[in-house]
């Protein structure tokens, strides 16, 4: 099957402005670039979608100078006007949504209804971040001395760096970008060379936006290449802010490099998520919870279900559930909406993931539903693979590391809430967290100060998918940023506090006498 064909792809990248198969796109902002070529291959069917170019360190410079140029236009635009630019960039995106949906599930391998629902993502963002526009508040405060307004403003903080993950290519861009343009930012963003179609293509919607305001293209502005190119953006103090998404490597990375010249940077890291299940349950919302969580985008969320802690008084019932729906799944095209699961990114995704397994095996978990690789027709990308769940101990080395692929692990516990929170909290990440249960004070004590260490705690809902309004992000080694809604603004600007004296005279602070 000719998959471009069959499921209107070439359509689609025409629509988004991408030659398929062509020897360049766009790169530092919309120019075209000099360096090596990044080949993009679909994991869906192995075939070549198109390449984009390299940024040269020339082209990098010429992107910076750009943006650097460009903010000192943009911060002075009026936030409702920035916030109309990002209003009219959602709807291009509501004109899009198809077919870009379409590219995210092709480029990426997750499932085309997954895709939409990405797409839908950056279109809430804009219009959270338009609201915003016109609420990007500070502080009154009153003063000791008379005749003194004190007060805290925020200013926007320049060239806002943004490095994403092949995981979810388009939505956590705009996650960022739609705040800190409100915010008065530019942007310059390294999309995953895993997935820089997607990249192009946001990157050509946003340019038609700005080509109909006459605004500069330096708002915008993409970098492409490994990561080297990355550390161009990480150790320049021309970037005040980077925001990256990815693995605690490379968050660690990413961190030291921006801490050591005291720029700012929001991290958003690994996850090793679990849903406690207590014999308060409901069990058919567990299994919902638990088996999308697992097996959704192929287990390669951040916020996938990794671990399955339950009851052992519920715990052969919940196990026959989970191993019983997990029967029905259909491992497939992920644009053929009769399929659950798609394929893992590409094949060095797939060796990680049969290493996981001989991991678990060697430490002494047992197989309940084994894996392996797909093949034959319809799997010739080498890229799809089983679902697998295995019984194991929550202290398993390979149980405490994160592995991007859909492996779930069943852990029992005994006793109160409290052991199964204690096993749930004894990993070193800390992004989402779930419990199943009906019992009112179970929920309130996995919600309590004692409770989930993660940035995220849901009560009776999965691990995946989180709403644009409150802020994303997690705790220890997850990295401690904060993207997308709530507050998560204000970490896009620079805080200032304003004293005015409005009298004849000068007092002091604290009442210290100064006489001349």
């Amino acid at each position: 099957m000719n998959i471009q064909k069959e499921f209107g792809m070439l359509d689609a990248l025409h629509n988004l402005g991408i030659k398929a198969e062509n020897n360049g796109t766009s790169t530092g902002s919309f120019s075209e670039g000099h360096g090596e070529l990044i080949k993009s291959y679909s994991p869906v069917d192995g075939e070549l979608i198109g390449a984009v170019t390299s940024t040269t360190q020339e082209e990098y410079e010429r992107a910076i100078e750009r943006a650097q140029d460009t903010f000192k236009q943009w911060r002075n635009v009026p936030a409702p006007k920035r916030g109309e630019i990002v209003r009219q960039f959602g709807q291009k995106l509501r004109e899009y949504k198809e077919d870009l949906g379409k590219l995210v599930s092709y480029e990426m391998g997750k499932s085309y209804q997954e895709g939409l629902g990405e797409v839908q993502e950056m279109i809430d963002i804009c219009d959270f971040a338009v609201g915003l526009s016109r609420q990007l508040h500070g502080l009154t405060i009153k003063s000791e001395r008379p005749a003194h307004h004190m007060q805290e403003q925020y200013h926007p903080l320049g060239i806002v760096g943004i490095i994403s993950a092949f995981n979810f290519p388009v939505a956590v861009w705009a996650w960022n970008t739609a705040l800190a343009w409100v915010c008065g930012d530019v942007t310059l963003w390294k999309p995953s060379e895993k997935t820089p179609l997607c990249g192009v293509a946001c990157q050509n919607i946003i340019a038609e936006v700005l080509r109909d305001n006459q605004l500069p293209e330096g708002i915008s502005c993409m970098i492409n290449g490994n990561y080297q190119v990355g550390e161009w953006m990480t150790a320049d103090t021309r970037v005040p802010l980077v925001s990256a998404t990815g693995s605690i490597r490379m968050g660690k990375i990413v961190g030291r490099a921006v801490a050591e010249r005291l720029g700012k940077s929001i991290l958003e890291l690994g996850g090793n998520n679990a849903i406690i299940v207590t014999p308060d349950a409901d069990l058919k919302m567990t299994v919902i919870g638990a088996v999308f969580g697992a097996v959704g985008t192929a287990g390669q969320r951040c916020t996938s279900t990794r671990r399955l802690i339950i009851h052992e008084s519920i715990y052969d019932k919940v196990k026959q559930a989970v191993v019983d729906a997990y029967g029905q799944l259909q491992i497939g095209n992920p644009l053929d909406e009769a399929n659950h699961v798609g394929p893992l990114i590409d094949t060095m995704a797939v060796d990680h993931y049969n290493k996981a397994i001989e991991a678990a095996k060697a430490e002494g978990g047992h197989v309940v539903i084994e894996g392996g690789v797909m093949s034959g027709e319809g799997y010739e990308s080498g890229c799809y693979v089983k679902p697998c769940i295995i019984e194991a101990e929550n202290a398993y080395q390979i149980v405490q590391e994160e592995t991007f692929a859909p492996i779930l692990y069943l852990i029992k516990y005994a006793g109160s809430v409290e052991n199964a929170i204690d096993l749930q909290n004894g990993v070193v990440q800390g992004l989402s967290s779930a419990i199943m249960t009906n019992n009112m004070r179970e929920a309130h004590q996995f919600l309590a100060a004692s409770g989930s260490d993660c940035g995220i705690a849901n009560v009776n809902i999965g691990t995946s998918g989180a709403e644009i309004g409150g802020a994303f992000g997690g705790e220890k080694e997850t990295g401690g940023g904060r993207e997308s809604g709530s507050d998560a603004w204000k970490a896009y600007m620079r805080r200032q506090t304003n004293t005015l004296n409005y009298s004849t005279e000068l007092p002091l602070a604290q009442g210290i006498k100064f006489d001349l």
